[in-house]
């Protein structure tokens, strides 16, 4: 595993350790909860948490960019989210990235971080798109995110060498944690990204990115945000 995804999927894990301790402790709270309802009443009893249809939201990514700048992707995004019904929301995401090599080299390959992959320079992308958020059971649920992106072509002395444009959208599973009665909440889930479109990418750039697929398969993730 490389240096960049272990940190990732640690976090990820630490998070699956969070949400299986917040379901025992809801089980708990349900079961006493039931103990002292009254015998006259039928029917399941549920906790409930306040209502809060706005959010604004981040991944954990925004918080590591700390390495050397050869490698660091400089990656800060947020989501601004309005829940349309219980079980429905969408965004409003703007993100920006500096990319080092091609996004299609999975995480498993060889070339992953190595030097013989990465760009003759950085490859910058910024956009603004649109998410939707279905929940499927409990905290369950699947996100679809659209996100046309400008893109801008650096040479090795972080001149301006090219423009193009790219489709991109992601796939995701994950599990929605409320913390805080509902005010705070994390999001441990797994992506799968697509670019159908990828425009005027120069020779250089061209060369490395022709050795690859234009999709990136199982990014783990995590988000985290406020509702309000």
């Amino acid at each position: 595993m490389s240096n960049k995804s272990f940190p990732i999927v640690f976090v990820w894990f630490l998070s699956l350790g969070t949400l299986l301790g917040q379901q025992n402790h809801d089980a708990q709270s349900t079961i006493t909860s039931k103990q002292h309802q009254s015998p006259t009443i039928t029917g399941s009893f549920e906790q409930t948490v306040p209502y809060r249809k706005f959010s604004i939201s981040t991944t954990f990514l925004s918080f590591v960019n700390f390495e050397s700048e050869e490698t660091n992707l400089h990656h800060y995004e947020i989501h601004v989210g309005y829940k349309i019904t219980p079980k429905d929301r969408v965004e409003l995401k703007a993100a920006t990235w500096k990319l080092f090599a091609p996004m299609g080299i999975q995480y498993w390959e060889s070339s992953f971080r190595e030097k013989s992959s990465y760009y003759p320079g950085r490859l910058r992308e910024t956009g603004v798109g649109v998410t939707y958020q279905r929940m499927i059971w409990r905290g369950l649920f699947a996100t679809v995110e659209v996100l046309p992106l400008y893109k801008t072509y650096l040479d090795t002395d972080d001149k301006e060498i090219g423009n193009g444009f790219k489709l991109y959208t992601t796939y995701h599973l994950g599990y929605h944690i409320p913390l805080f009665k509902n005010r705070i909440f994390i999001e441990p889930q797994v992506h799968c990204n697509y670019w159908p479109i990828d425009t005027n990418t120069p020779g250089e750039f061209k060369e490395k990115e022709d050795q690859w697929s234009n999709y990136f398969l199982f990014e783990p993730n995590l988000y985290i945000g406020v509702k309000f």
